[in-house]
């Protein structure tokens, strides 16, 4: 696949181009505060473990366990049928998620379930190598479907990478990275649940079929940041 260029009409991080507005797009982080987000525990933004600094929203590095620092935060709404595009950048060996569909309903120990793009460094994190087929590398849809990343659409560690998912009426899903559809399928098909049976998701009826849900962004005890977190609601 050819490499994708940005445009010139690419806008500054956190901001829309007049063409996006028009469109129908709203940013999630205005690069300044957490409106819009609190701690998927509780109805507050966590008090430690997120940063915001130069218009970036940041995770923090602790022990690399599962949401054990300040915690997963999650959108104050819900959605249904959606495009959201997000940028984020990796340090090395980092790990995290955005999760979408997450409705709160299941008790876990750790992160609240939901369908997750994985967020990885490949080459230094081990859940790389679990899984199965490489469902749990980055961009991936976890312990599920693995992502086909072309070499045209991987940047280095360090780099600010361009993470989306869009959701449509019919239930489609695709993931992207970088401007490239790593991967697809369809929420609540028999081909979706033979996958959820034969993953740690199937102790959960119906999981990841909610009609609607938050978006989380994960608290993995290593330092993730993300930006320009921008959605469009779809009819």
């Amino acid at each position: 696949m050819p490499r994708v260029v940005p445009s010139a009409e690419d806008p500054a991080p956190n901001t829309l181009t007049a063409a996006e507005r028009r469109q129908g797009w709203r940013l999630l982080f205005d690069g300044k505060t957490v409106a819009g987000w609190h701690s998927a525990k509780g109805p507050d933004f966590p008090s430690h473990g997120w940063q915001i600094a130069n218009g970036t929203l940041t995770t923090l590095a602790a022990d690399g366990k599962e949401s054990a620092n300040g915690g997963d935060i999650i959108t104050t709404a819900q959605y249904r049928a959606f495009d959201f595009s997000f940028e984020f950048q990796l340090t090395p060996g980092a790990n995290s998620g955005m999760i979408y569909f997450v409705t709160l309903a299941e008790q876990t120990p750790g992160s609240p379930i939901g369908l997750e793009y994985q967020l990885l460094d490949d080459a230094r994190h081990p859940d790389a190598r679990l899984g199965t087929n490489g469902d749990r590398t980055l961009a991936s849809l976890y312990d599920l479907i693995p992502a086909a990343k072309p070499l045209a659409c991987q940047r280095p560690i360090g780099a600010w990478n361009v993470g989306r998912v869009v959701v449509d009426r019919a239930n489609h899903v695709a993931h992207y990275l970088n401007g490239v559809k790593v991967l697809e399928y369809e929420r609540g098909s028999p081909a979706f649940r033979a996958l959820v049976a034969g993953s740690k998701y199937r102790v959960w009826p119906q999981f990841g079929e909610a009609p609607a849900g938050h978006l989380l962004l994960q608290d993995h005890g290593h330092r993730v940041s993300f930006r320009s977190l921008k959605i469009k609601e779809l009819k």
